[in-house]
């Protein structure tokens, strides 16, 4: 088993090397940046997030320095790997035989959702790795109160690193209510050292922590889709979700764990949390193939005890895994797509022009995940990447100020130097909100320097005119 986790390892690893830049990783590329020198999550910085992983990756950009990007995405694939591991380890306790727990783990591995999860550097990885870890402790026949309170803390960093991650632990925890043995009182003693945690974050700064991990989850979706509202309707929503799912082993998992629990008539542990990972994926709009991820560990260890029925459902199950397989060799052969590799050196490419003119200080940019191979940080409001500032009407003047956030309507410059070029078609991005930025710059007269050999433009703020020395009148 340990060969085959490090020949995953060496997989997952390339394949986060080697899978195109995408603008999703910005703002967490950046939060780990500034959180690694001391600048806090809500109080210094906005982060749209809940707020361990910040905090959680800081040390590692600390470490890295200009390599925080490409360390991020290799940590993530680690945490996949770790995900996997734990999937197979629940399955094995909870009584599925050896191959049966292979097959599970390797199906889930499989699962396109699984797979852009971990090779980017986005906060899918972590909350999944910590709710897998917990499934070996909770799924045991008899729990102490030490793995209680383990399963407990494991739970609720999960939902402290991204919230959906909170349906599955609330489940958990509505179950050992019902079934005591779980011990109840032990999770929640868990639990505590995470919430505490939490609520220092909040107290740091309440209406940043509320706008970033409530409202604009909540309303920005709605607010950037607005012209476009199919994409946030109920027939969007199943054709998405039926299409994500069908990307590896999900969906004939998730048909074949429910026929065995509706022929059983009861409802367990492992079937309450998949359905609170589908609800948590389903209550937002649109949804993303990562939302689907807190379901997964569930369902594949909940998996291995059914026994496949027929040989068709066995070529099933070969093909759909196949399929998961897709999105990420299209990923690798899309000859459109940015290169990590190809973004680290306009990164260095930035930052050797930015010292040849003697620019020093916080960049304002929209591609903050660029700055750390220039050797800068993100202007702390414009640490969400494109993703705030592409909002309208969320918030006014006054409400940005205080949350350290600049958006379009309103590109208030402070003179930092400004760097645009990264959002585009070549990394999901919208080439218009950079054209924005641009535009702000020029009306407030930054001057334009090209950075040689790549697509970035900096805007340099121009020095004050000296005022001419007195003189006296003869």
């Amino acid at each position: 088993m340990l060969l085959m986790l490090a020949a995953l390892a060496i997989l997952f690893i390339a394949l986060a090397l080697l899978r195109p830049v995408d603008h999703d990783e910005s703002q967490y590329v950046a939060a780990a940046a500034l959180a690694a020198h001391g600048l806090l999550p809500y109080r210094d910085f906005a982060y749209l997030q809940t707020p361990l992983q910040p905090y959680l990756f800081a040390p590692v950009a600390l470490v890295a320095g200009p390599w925080t990007w490409p360390a991020l995405r290799i940590l993530n694939a680690l945490l996949g790997v770790a995900t996997i591991a734990c999937v197979h380890a629940a399955a094995r306790t909870v009584g599925a035989k050896p191959k049966a727990a292979l097959v599970a783990a390797a199906l889930f591995a499989s699962c396109d959702i699984l797979l852009f999860s971990i090779g980017t550097a986005r906060n899918d990885a972590l909350p999944a790795a910590l709710l897998a870890a917990a499934l070996p402790l909770i799924v045991r026949p008899a729990t102490t109160r030490t793995t209680a309170a383990l399963a407990g803390f494991l739970l609720a960093s999960a939902a402290a690193a991204k919230i959906s991650y909170a349906f599955p632990a609330l489940a958990y925890g509505l179950y050992a209510l019902v079934d005591r043995r779980h011990r109840p009182v032990a999770i929640l003693l868990g639990t505590l050292p995470v919430v505490a945690f939490v609520g220092w974050t909040y107290a740091g700064s309440p209406a940043g922590f509320v706008f970033g991990t409530l409202t604009f989850p909540a309303r920005g979706p709605a607010e950037y889709y607005a012209l476009r509202p199919w994409k946030m309707s109920f027939p969007a929503k199943a054709i998405d979700t039926l299409k994500f799912l069908s990307l590896g082993a999900a969906l004939p998992a998730l048909a074949l764990v429910a026929r065995d629990a509706w022929r059983r008539r009861t409802m367990g542990l492992l079937d309450a949390l998949i359905l609170a990972g589908l609800v948590a994926a389903l209550l937002p709009f649109p949804t993303w193939r990562q939302y689907l991820l807190p379901a997964l560990p569930a369902l594949f260890v909940r998996l291995s005890l059914v026994p496949l029925p027929s040989r068709a459902w066995r070529i099933a199950f070969a093909i759909f895994a196949t399929a998961g397989l897709a999105p990420s060799i299209a990923a690798l052969a899309d000859a459109e797509g940015l290169s990590l590799t190809e973004a680290l050196r306009e990164g260095q490419a930035i930052g050797r022009t930015l010292d040849h003119h003697g620019l020093a200080g916080p960049i304002a940019t929209l591609s903050p995940q660029i700055l750390p191979a220039a050797h800068r940080l993100p202007a702390p409001a414009f640490a969400t990447g494109p993703f705030y500032f592409r909002s309208t009407n969320l918030l006014d003047a006054s409400q940005e100020h205080a949350l350290h956030l600049v958006s379009g309507a309103r590109p208030e410059l402070d003179g930092s130097t400004i760097l645009t070029g990264g959002e585009g078609p070549a990394t999901s991005g919208d080439a218009s909100l950079d054209r924005v930025l641009a535009t702000a710059a020029l009306r407030a007269g930054y001057v334009a320097i090209a950075v040689p050999g790549t697509r970035f433009t900096l805007y340099v703020a121009r020095p004050a005119s000296p005022r001419p020395a007195p003189h006296n009148s003869p």
